[in-house]
């Protein structure tokens, strides 16, 4: 958002809401980079976890490390991240099972319907 007001020339002091920066910046009602990132490790989770049992990838994934972490707050995993993409956007783990279902409900169908209709 620091970009977009910027771009636009205005600042914080001036109390301007975001929704109307991206208005101004002709942003508005397009997806988010976090939302970008989320789908996009939906996708990724999606397709190794249908990946065969033997396949390096898929034991790599639920591989847990035996050292300790440093002090202070954990870092945030990339697993925790799945996690908290598929709590917010009610999905099961069982629904990346069936690609047709996944893409659809991870997003994915919906970027493939935009791209078909913009040709």
């Amino acid at each position: 958002m620091d970009v977009l007001r910027r771009l636009a020339r205005k600042s914080r002091v001036e109390r301007i809401k975001n929704e109307y920066i991206r208005e101004i910046m002709g942003v508005k009602g397009k997806p988010d980079i976090i939302d970008i990132i989320e789908q996009k490790r939906l996708q990724w989770y999606g397709h190794v976890r249908r990946m065969p049992e033997e396949r390096i990838l898929k034991s790599i994934m639920d591989w847990i490390p035996r050292e300790g972490r440093k002090r202070g707050r954990p870092r945030k995993t990339w697993m925790e991240g799945v996690q908290a993409a598929m709590t917010t956007r009610n999905l099961e783990s069982d629904q990346r099972r069936n690609r047709e279902e996944w893409r659809l409900v991870s997003g994915r169908r919906r970027q493939l319907l935009k791209n078909r209709t913009n040709r």
